[in-house]
């Protein structure tokens, strides 16, 4: 049945690569933790909050399940306890520094600080621990809609072979029902990228596929594993220049603008507030496409020209040490740092609600003219990552809360994206081209000439475990282990994160460091599955070594070195 009234699709992507027992400050556990305090608790705090208001909050939020692995460990809360303890002690320490050089200003937020860790913690420990149960009883309850990611956040059109592409699919779906118990209906492909049925070739070294090979389009993977839809950019549809999700934030992707031509134009007519069916020709499997909106966008993401550079809010850059909190305000655009006024977090709030009220004004605006245009009701998809709401802007939960709160006032109807799908008819079909959110529409942010090595490593490791497809029969225990933890080191080998951290400058080395950490883990398991399925006993020395990956990459403790496989029949199997 098609909808009958016009629908809010809001889309919250949540992910971090895999940090747990990969150092602590600046970048490691700390990352994670940061973003847990700052984010993923805020946001569940205030989806929480509508819930019990009764205020229909329907939303589509993605859990990357490498973030959800880390999330739900023990190891986590440890790490998360520490952390806490140590910014209350930080807390106290700013407090008494600002108190006895008559800052007490600054005191002052202190104390709010104080109050807002303390927050954190009792959230916390009301869930035992874990934030997936969070966020797993807010989707039972029938508040949000949980999809997954590729695994390891893998960039799935550079990817060599499809038996990765399997892996990091089977895998997500089997680590999603394990947490959430179901499988998911929906998937963000990382970095919105989609590579249509073709030829294809690898964009940097020799590569382990064959050179021009007839690749399957992304839609026909995702069909095999029950996965309905996907979130596309616009220029996808529209063509023209993409609008970069990161570039406030990264300064240095301004240069790739340049680099080349933005991308030729496809279908202008075709309207964005509406799901596509995509299909390849040829193609044994299909996926719905729902489009980013490009004009509610920019309100959202830009420092420069939307609600996050406003003057009221907490300024991102500016740190007070020891400790690293915040206590200033943006105070205007082009303000030095050391020119920031003090924070102040009344009227911060007081300016989320004015912004909220002036995105729903906006979105609207959009749907009406939509309805004029297309005489039918719109579907604005509204697609982010998560760590925009609290990491870089952090009243950017109390502004979502607030927009679910004014959208109860209108005709809008906020939707999960399966919600969408099932009210929207018949769908046009449609052929989308190769190309990502990022910087320029295609892959220039994860693969040029900084990380070019990186895809060559990439693409060794993926033919050596192509000999290795499914273990030998009769394969011992100990060959099922090495081979298990060699296709984990290749998932996190595989993700999409250090290419990122390397081309934006913005944790290079740590990239530089984790990437060779585990293409060298991978090289020495596949040593040693050659050496036991030869005949040969590890020593006590390497079997030691086995144990300590396992323990240190814990992630997806129920994968299997079959799941890196082409094609073939599949247990999700749609169609």
């Amino acid at each position: 049945m098609a909808q009958r009234s016009h629908r809010f699709c809001l889309v919250l992507h949540t992910h971090l690569p895999y940090l747990l027992n990969h150092g602590r400050w600046p970048h490691g556990s700390d990352w994670l933790n940061e973003a847990a305090v700052e984010c993923y608790l805020p946001l569940l705090d205030r989806l929480q909050r509508l819930a019990r208001d009764r205020v229909p909050a329907r939303l589509t939020l993605n859990l990357s399940p490498v973030l959800t692995e880390q999330l739900a460990s023990d190891r986590f809360r440890q790490e998360f306890d520490f952390f806490l303890e140590t910014r209350l002690r930080y807390c106290e320490d700013n407090r008494g520094y600002f108190r006895r050089t008559g800052q007490t200003a600054l005191a002052g937020l202190a104390d709010f600080w104080e109050g807002y860790f303390q927050r954190m913690r009792q959230i916390v420990d009301g869930l035992k621990g874990n934030l997936v149960t969070g966020f797993a009883e807010l989707e039972a309850s029938g508040h949000v809609e949980i999809i997954t990611c590729a695994a390891t956040h893998g960039y799935l059109p550079l990817l060599s072979r499809d038996e990765s592409l399997h892996l990091q699919l089977r895998t997500a779906v089997e680590t999603h029902r394990r947490h959430f118990g179901r499988p998911p209906r929906g998937i963000w492909l990382p970095e919105c990228a989609y590579r249509p049925r073709g030829p294809w070739q690898p964009p940097a070294g020799t590569g382990g596929a064959a050179q021009a090979a007839l690749r399957p389009g992304l839609e026909e993977l995702l069909a095999l594993y029950g996965l309905r839809f996907f979130v596309a950019d616009t220029h996808l549809l529209q063509g023209g220049q993409t609008l970069s999700a990161y570039r406030d934030f990264f300064p240095v992707l301004r240069g790739l603008a340049t680099a080349q031509e933005p991308p030729a134009r496809q279908q202008p007519s075709r309207s964005p507030y509406r799901p596509y069916l995509v299909a390849s020709p040829g193609g044994r499997g299909e996926a719905v496409a729902f489009i980013r909106d490009p004009k509610s966008t920019l309100q959202v993401w830009s420092r420069d020209a939307g609600y996050p550079g406003d003057e009221w809010y907490l300024e991102f850059h500016k740190k007070h040490f020891p400790g690293g909190m915040r206590y200033w305000r943006v105070t205007g655009p082009g303000v030095d740092l050391g020119d920031k006024a003090v924070y102040e977090p009344q009227r911060a709030e007081a300016r989320a609600l004015d912004h909220a009220r002036h995105f729903v004004a906006l979105t609207a605006e959009i749907l009406r003219g939509h309805e004029r245009e297309a005489r039918e009701y719109g579907t604005l998809c509204a697609p982010y990552d998560a760590e925009l709401f609290g990491h870089w802007w952090f009243e950017g939960p109390r502004w979502l809360e607030e927009v679910f709160r004014e959208l109860g006032q209108t005709e809008i109807r906020p939707a999960t994206l399966s919600e969408a799908l099932e009210s929207s008819g018949l769908l046009e079909p449609l052929m989308l081209p190769e190309g990502s959110w990022g910087e320029g529409g295609d892959h220039r942010v994860w693969v040029n000439r900084e990380t070019e090595w990186t895809w060559q490593r990439i693409y060794e490791a993926e033919q050596a475990l192509a000999g290795w497809s499914a273990p030998p029969a009769g394969a011992s225990p100990l060959l099922r282990r090495l081979l298990a933890q060699a296709c984990r080191e290749l998932l996190l080998l595989q993700a999409s994160d250090w290419q990122f951290l390397i081309t934006t400058w913005s944790a290079r080395d740590y990239a530089e460091q984790r990437f060779t950490e585990h293409q060298a883990a991978f090289s020495r398991l596949m040593t040693l599955a050659h050496q036991v399925a030869g005949g040969q006993e590890l020593s006590p020395d390497e079997e030691a070594e086995l144990t300590r990956l396992e323990q240190a990459d814990f992630a997806f403790p129920d994968l299997r070195a079959d799941w890196f496989a082409a094609g073939g029949s599949s247990p999700f199997l749609t169609r």
